[in-house]
């Protein structure tokens, strides 16, 4: 069911999200505490990205590896400073391809995207909304899954100008409606704002001085996690944070 998180704050390593905390994504990945039924490990790939300085536009890095067997990310990351980073890893649906391709972040311009979850009954549950987008964004989409295909929809709302919050909101209510009992934790940003949602699965929340971390799981002890309650959308900025009970 993947594990997530999303920082937006001064610049730091993206060693200290991804290997250096406690819990960071690198030992969720392979001992997760909160995945609600959602699997037990998350091995099927990983990537990040980042905004360098000054950049309008993210990097990103991508393997279909487990994360702790890439032998090249604890230098990378080490030495790699952002000030707005999105991270995640992978643990495939059954039946689903497992490549680089498939691994969260999606981008498109200045955007990143994860999708913590299922939808449950893809493809069929979810062809009518996708039957609306343009044949060239299906078959250009990453690859054959049902994160791909939430990109693609959320994509599509967001480059006929819909606002970024009421889009993703609107998409977990429409696929909600169309796939009941999916899991749709989203994470978006484009380097300004972090928009995450919690609709059944674990989501957390760490505002900071001029920071704003928001994570599947806590990366370590500190009492400022807050966790999301099910059914919210939260906009987060480094200086504000908006939870709010949507769906």
């Amino acid at each position: 069911m993947c594990r997530h998180l999303g920082y937006l704050g001064p610049p730091v390593p993206l060693s200290s999200l991804l290997l250096d905390p406690p819990h960071a994504l690198v030992t969720q990945a392979w001992a997760p505490r909160d995945m609600r039924g959602g699997g037990t490990i998350n091995a099927d790939g990983f990537g990040v990205g980042w905004w360098p300085p000054g950049a309008a536009e993210p990097v990103r890095y991508r393997s279909a590896m487990p994360i702790w067997t890439d032998a090249a990310l604890p230098s990378l990351a080490a030495a790699t400073r952002s000030g707005a980073v999105l991270a995640a890893v992978r643990s495939a649906t059954v039946g689903l391809p497992v490549v680089e391709t498939a691994a969260a972040p999606f981008t498109d311009g200045r955007w990143l995207f994860s999708h913590n979850g299922v939808v449950r009954g893809w493809p069929s549950a979810v062809a009518g909304l996708a039957g609306d987008l343009p044949v060239e964004d299906l078959l250009t989409m990453d690859a054959p899954t049902d994160s791909a295909t939430l990109w693609a929809l959320l994509r599509a709302r967001l480059r006929a100008g819909e606002p970024a919050p009421k889009a993703v909101a609107a998409l977990v209510a429409d696929v909600a409606a169309a796939a009941p009992g999916s899991r749709l934790n989203l994470l978006l940003t484009d380097g300004t704002q972090l928009i995450a949602t919690a609709h059944g699965h674990a989501l957390s929340v760490h505002p900071g001085r001029g920071s704003v971390l928001i994570g599947s799981e806590p990366l370590d002890a500190s009492p400022a996690w807050r966790p999301v309650p099910d059914g919210h959308l939260v906009v987060a900025t480094t200086t504000a944070l908006e939870m709010t009970p949507t769906f």
